[in-house]
């Protein structure tokens, strides 16, 4: 594979036999393979155990056991959209053909627009803006499509200040590329790459974090079509198109349907309908001090947002990051327990008897051990006694020995004393 896959184009996965995501992903993966052959893709699919080729893992930048890439010449793209089949062949089908995609005629740009909701287009002849597109579209093709055309292929309606120019063309109308105002050819792409407002879900939010953008969503029920739920939809909606010249550098806009993933991300039980704002580059995020009744509201909110007036919480300190932990911690074991109580209280209570009572054993073992000690200390102190003293009977028996002794010597003593006498 090694000395023979740059005469292929390759859509591998790289993956660990252990991992569940892994194995989660094999029949989809196979769904890939079997399509990609059928219609008569030049990408070749394959999969790679990352564990028993470490090296070859290695070589091509895989940093996780789930890592999909498509290889191309020197190059390696990595896949970071849903694990679905049609996202996947979508991506491959756009990585493998060429960097910039030729518009020839305006039907061919009609028919394009139709399939693309963002539509990145190069507008004029060679320069050095054309180079600079080149080289980001290198770079971002893992995300959107970009294409060339020339000025009598536009629609009507499109007025470019100067060529060559670079446009993107979403939400219904056109935007143009301003170096000094919109800086870094890249940044504004990867800025532009989603539409004004978008329907928010976890892989979204994850992939608005390299845009650098606060993300201000209403958080509704989609399937509550009550006055409330609606009004903040609309209210967003509006913001996100009237005032975009305002705050499409800073802002990007949206509705989340249901609480569940927002509260695990701010660790907090929001109620809704309700609105936030996140800064996904540090887990700050700001709520409404005050009810959003209108347009106006919530012009007003962002604003303080802006200025530095709106009090921001959460954020990745050392506070948060161990409040992070300990709301994880608590809503595994919940989610075990809710799910299964029998495994939760085999996963969770076996462990916790097994070190209660080490934690027993050893706090019992220490107090029997110093009564031990205290008791052959005293019976140590009294044999050395009885040692040094004798018992009471031999004090009695010395005593009386003595005893005998002094009687005899003054038996002797008065036989002298009378012998000298006679």
């Amino acid at each position: 594979f090694k000395e023979n896959r740059k005469d292929d184009i390759w859509l591998v996965d790289f993956y660990a036999p252990w991992c569940g995501h892994c194995k989660k992903l094999e029949p989809v993966w196979n769904e890939v393979g079997m399509e990609m052959k059928n219609m008569g893709s030049p990408v070749k699919v394959g999969k790679m155990d990352a564990t028993s080729f470490s090296s070859i893992a290695s070589e091509f930048g895989v940093r996780g056991k789930k890592t999909i890439k498509l290889l191309k010449g020197d190059l390696a793209y990595n896949y970071r959209g849903p694990r679905t089949k049609d996202d996947i062949i979508e991506f491959a089908n756009r990585v493998a053909g060429p960097l910039i995609r030729p518009l020839p005629s305006q039907h061919m740009f009609e028919h394009v627009q139709k399939r693309h909701r963002v539509l990145f287009v190069y507008v004029g002849g060679e320069s050095p803006l054309k180079e600079k597109y080149i080289e980001v579209a290198s770079e971002l093709i893992v995300y959107t499509y970009f294409f060339s055309a020339s000025e009598d292929v536009l629609p009507e309606y499109v007025t470019l200040p100067e060529l060559p120019a670079v446009v993107v063309f979403k939400d219904g109308t056109y935007f143009v590329y301003d170096e000094y105002e919109d800086g870094d050819l890249s940044s504004w792409i990867n800025r532009e790459r989603f539409q004004g407002y978008l329907n928010v879900d976890g892989f979204t939010l994850y992939e608005l974090g390299d845009t650098g953008k606060l993300v201000a969503i209403a958080v509704i029920d989609d399937k509550n079509s009550s006055v409330e739920h609606t009004r903040l939809k609309s209210i967003i909606q509006e913001v996100a198109r009237d005032y975009r010249d305002h705050f499409h550098r800073d802002f990007q806009f949206g509705h989340m349907d249901g609480n569940d993933y927002i509260n695990s991300l701010l660790m907090d039980d929001l109620t809704i309908p309700t609105i936030v704002v996140l800064n996904t580059s540090n887990q700050q995020y700001f709520l409404p001090d005050r009810h959003i009744e209108n347009t106006e509201d919530m012009v007003q909110f962002i604003n303080d947002i802006l200025d530095g007036t709106a009090e921001a919480q959460g954020g990745d300190g050392l506070l948060q990051r161990i409040k992070r932990i300990i709301y994880d911690a608590k809503s595994t074991v919940v989610s075990v327990f809710k799910s299964s109580p029998l495994l939760g209280c085999f996963l969770f209570g076996l462990p916790l008897g097994v070190i209660s009572i080490m934690c027993y054993g050893i706090c019992t073992a220490d107090t029997d051990g110093g009564v031990d000690e205290h008791e052959a200390a005293k019976k140590e102190n009294g044999d050395r006694e009885l040692t040094d003293e004798g018992s009471e009977e031999e004090q009695e028996e010395e005593k009386n020995g003595k005893y005998t002794e002094l009687s005899d010597g003054e038996l002797k003593q008065k036989d002298i004393v009378e012998k000298k006498k006679d």
